[in-house]
């Protein structure tokens, strides 16, 4: 059986260094899953760790990607009825490739009335938000988030307002995205008003942070003293310095997390999951055939992109 996979054998640039190869696949072993791949995403989190920022934990060659969607084709005998049903193929292999193999125990059922569009998007920052909102309540809170218009930070937005947040603020780039950001809820900032940011920092005591560098150092000098910082991103490429003790600072890893969570416990937050995504803003996708790869990365890098990038893997058969 021959499997199209987007793979890296070294660390660089994604686009220099990912490739298509068509190869052979391994032969079906018990235990495991084997899911044929319909929609894949490109996330940060899918071209971060092809640069090599987590050289330590990756054994090459590897395929990327982290996350999708697709039909079971085979399956354990205990996981027998998923035969032919829409899962999530999770903690697994690379999800850039037609054929992913995942532990059975970890793959999500996608309801039905859930769109291939959206389940192919509903781990990483679908999970990373109502991780943070757990370890961090929002209740009765002001909220401040960058990169206010990126997926996560908007399901952080509207989750936190539903969760009791007084006020959620959201700073973001460009002019393009300050309308959605209404739409859901979120008070926008224009990273480019300096005084319009001051104010906003000033009224925050919670913030979710996916830039880090500059913009992160000006919101700790500014911020209260007994607020809360979160920082589960580092968008802008550097990292940043605190120089004083307060407010407090949190680094968030959903893979740190994630080693806490047991699989009844992981079953539990998807069934949670799928009630929150059905009735949440979530941005619009623009689809690309697997091959075009190259393009969809340059789509995702574009200023002021509205849309997702999804890889388009194949359709699902009438089974």
């Amino acid at each position: 059986m021959r499997n199209d996979a987007i793979c890296y054998n070294e660390f660089g640039v994604p686009e220099k260094i990912l490739k298509l190869e068509n190869r052979d696949f391994k032969p079906y072993r018990q235990g495991v899953l084997r899911v044929k791949m319909l929609f894949s995403p490109v996330n940060a989190s899918d071209l971060i760790p092809v640069t090599g920022a987590y050289h330590h934990r990756i054994t090459l060659p590897m395929v990327a990607g982290y996350e999708g969607v697709g039909y079971v084709t085979a399956a354990p005998d205990s996981h027998r009825y998923l035969t032919g049903q829409r899962v999530l193929p999770l903690r697994g292999e690379g999800t850039w490739q037609t054929l992913v193999d995942c532990p059975a125990e970890y793959a999500i059922p996608v309801p039905e009335e859930i769109s291939n569009e959206l389940a192919a998007r509903a781990y990483i920052n679908p999970v990373a938000a109502l991780m943070m909102l757990r370890l961090h309540p929002p209740a009765d809170r002001h909220i401040l988030l960058t990169a206010a218009a990126s997926d996560c930070a908007l399901l952080l937005g509207q989750w936190a307002l539903r969760l009791g947040a007084k006020k959620v603020t959201g700073i973001h780039r460009s002019p393009l995205h300050a309308k959605r950001l209404s739409e859901c809820g979120i008070i926008p900032v224009s990273q480019h008003d300096s005084a319009a940011v001051q104010k906003a920092i000033a009224a925050s005591d919670l913030v979710f942070d996916a830039v880090g560098g500059e913009l992160a150092e000006i919101i700790l000098q500014q911020l209260v003293s007994s607020a809360t910082f979160v920082c589960y991103g580092l968008l802008s490429g550097k990292t940043f310095r605190q120089r004083d003790r307060f407010p407090t600072v949190h680094w968030f890893h959903i893979r740190n997390q994630l080693n806490n969570v047991d699989v009844t416990q992981w079953h539990a937050m998807f069934r949670d999951i799928w009630k929150l995504m059905k009735s949440s803003y979530y941005s619009e996708v623009v689809k690309f055939p697997f091959d075009h790869w190259e393009s969809a990365i340059n789509y995702y890098r574009h200023s002021g992109r509205q849309a997702k990038p999804l890889l388009q893997w194949g359709h699902i058969p009438n089974i």
